[in-house]
């Protein structure tokens, strides 16, 4: 009873030292005495103790934060600049062999990046074509994480910090514009009500009968208007009396 006793533990001891169980998003990148041998997983997976050892390596999308970066554009503008960036280990293997830490080096490399190509670009382009800022960090960082085994999926900056005479004067410029806008709409709308008023005096003038459709018109949208005043109706022949000019007989010579 006894002797059986330390050969259940010692086979108790190898299995616990020598079974790992990986999960779906996992995978064990193995070292035999120093060797690399593959990539395994997931599920149960057998290590030789002492001579195995198992590095695992997460597969899943990591959102990674890129604190604040100071940067002066290509128009001389001090900003802070920071963004996220979404990436996925592609390549167990490469991403523990052919780096140190890869989220440590993917963090460095997207700061540096970041830097770069917002120094790049005038203000105003960084504000109106942050897709485009986007795509291009996205296409530098996917270049240089390649050969870690790094995929960028996705960069995004999320927030430009300026400075505050900066938005003051951009403040001034959109009132101005806005400005602007306002009094164009306005000298188009009475340029447009300048326009329908000759034509409805061309049609009037080819029209006698329209005048005093119209005279009526008015005089109905008045007394519908006002409910207290008295509206009295003046005859048309007095008005066109008063509109001849001195001097002149009732055909209209003089």
């Amino acid at each position: 009873m006894y002797t059986i006793l330390p050969v259940v533990v010692l086979i108790v001891l190898f299995l616990a030292s020598s079974l790992r169980v990986l999960n779906e998003y996992e995978r064990g990148v193995i070292f035999r005495l120093g060797r690399i041998i593959k990539a395994k997983g997931p599920g149960l997976i057998i290590l030789i103790p002492v001579v195995d050892r198992m590095v695992r390596v997460g597969l899943r999308v990591i959102a990674l934060d890129i604190p604040n970066q100071d940067v002066i554009t290509k128009d001389n503008v001090s900003i802070k600049v920071n963004a996220v960036v979404y990436f996925r280990v592609v390549d167990p293997v490469r991403a523990i062999v052919d780096v140190e830490d890869y989220m440590y080096a993917t963090s460095q490399m997207s700061q540096t990046t970041l830097r770069s190509v917002c120094g790049g670009v005038e203000l105003d382009e960084l504000l109106a074509h942050r897709d485009k800022v986007n795509q291009r960090i996205q296409d530098i960082l996917d270049l240089h994480t390649d050969p870690w085994g790094i995929k960028v999926g996705t960069v995004e900056v999320k927030y430009i910090d300026l400075p505050q005479e900066m938005q003051r004067a951009m403040a001034k410029q959109a009132e101005a514009e806005r400005e602007r806008r306002a009094k164009v709409i306005n000298a188009e709308g009475e340029f447009q009500a300048a326009q329908k008023l000759f034509e409805a005096s061309e049609i009037i003038s080819k029209s006698p009968s329209a005048l005093p459709l119209r005279y009526l018109q008015t005089m109905r949208e008045m007394a519908a208007e006002s409910q207290t005043s008295t509206i009295l109706p003046i005859p048309l022949d007095f008005l066109r009396l008063n509109w001849k000019s001195p001097g002149t007989d009732e055909d209209g010579k003089g």
